[in-house]
């Protein structure tokens, strides 16, 4: 028996769940399923299915509750604790009571604890964890990555080279124009958060699609602007909103391809502006929808 009924896409909460999810209640110590359980995998909100934490985030505190020193991007909010003294934590995307978070403790190197309730969480097999993927290139994938990375609901970006025919290619490999590789950005994403046709909008908002084998002063066939798609789905959105900004009279030069091999680039090409900090120059978001 259920005492709240889904939420979109919620699902029904039992009475414990209601208690601890939003009255923000707090399970027993020790009691929990996810106290003591460390299988590879997702920690997902049990009440609408983000995900939230990944399984080698997990170690032992002792304290009796779930415990992890790090969560998936920006998946986890913060907020004062109602006793004034602790900071609760929530999910990024329902607002569902997960627990407190503490720093100082000296428990890992990350030096923070979320404490978690279990009946908070869901777990996913690593095996059955179901990441959305795409790929999109839109001149120097420093910039590409940049911005990707800053989208809620994207879990990983990884720089790359696809679309062409040589094997493991490297960066002057393609600076050649002998390949027919593209610079291009792997996303990772919790489809819960994120879809694919929100990634493909700010692909399009993030350089100039109407500049063909080019973006800005880079020039050459490695910059054009391509969506590499996974699946039937990802090709028709993607000419959908190419369809909508011809409608507006721009002259979209964006190639559509089917998803090929994607070869990662060299480590220092990977989260470059990360590392580097800043942001690029070369790609603007301007707003388009």
């Amino acid at each position: 028996m259920t005492t709240q009924a889904p939420k979109g896409d919620y699902r029904a909460l039992t009475p414990e769940e209601e208690r601890v999810i939003v009255h923000k209640g707090t399970e027993l110590p020790f009691s929990g399923e996810y106290d003591d359980h460390f299988a590879a995998g997702v920690y997902a909100c049990r009440r609408c299915g983000a995900m939230l934490y990944r399984s080698h985030d997990k170690f032992r505190s002792h304290c009796g509750w779930p415990a992890f020193d790090d969560e998936m991007p920006d998946a986890v909010k913060r907020a004062p604790d109602a006793d004034g003294r602790r900071t609760e934590i929530i999910c990024a995307n329902c607002g569902a009571h997960l627990g407190h978070v503490f720093v100082g403790e000296h428990l890992t190197a990350k030096n923070t604890r979320h404490c978690v309730n279990s009946v908070s969480l869901a777990f996913v097999p690593e095996a059955q964890v179901k990441y959305g993927r795409a790929i999109f290139a839109a001149g120097c994938f420093w910039g590409v990555e940049h911005w990707f990375q800053q989208q809620p609901g994207v879990i990983a970006t990884t720089a790359g080279y696809t679309g062409g025919t040589k094997e493991s290619p490297t960066y002057e490999d393609v600076c050649t124009h002998a390949t027919g590789h593209a610079e291009a950005v792997e996303v990772l994403y919790d489809p819960v958060r994120a879809s694919f046709e929100q990634l493909a909008k700010l692909f399009f908002e993030i350089h100039d699609p109407t500049q063909a084998d080019g973006q800005g002063p880079d020039l050459g066939d490695q910059y054009r602007s391509a969506i590499f798609y996974v699946d039937e789905e990802q090709r028709q959105i993607a000419e959908r909103l190419i369809a909508e900004l011809k409608d507006r009279g721009l002259n979209v030069a964006t190639q559509l391809s089917p998803a090929g091999r994607f070869w990662p680039a060299e480590d220092y090409h990977q989260g470059f502006f990360m590392k580097k900090g800043g942001a690029p120059s070369c790609h603007v978001r301007t707003r388009l929808w």
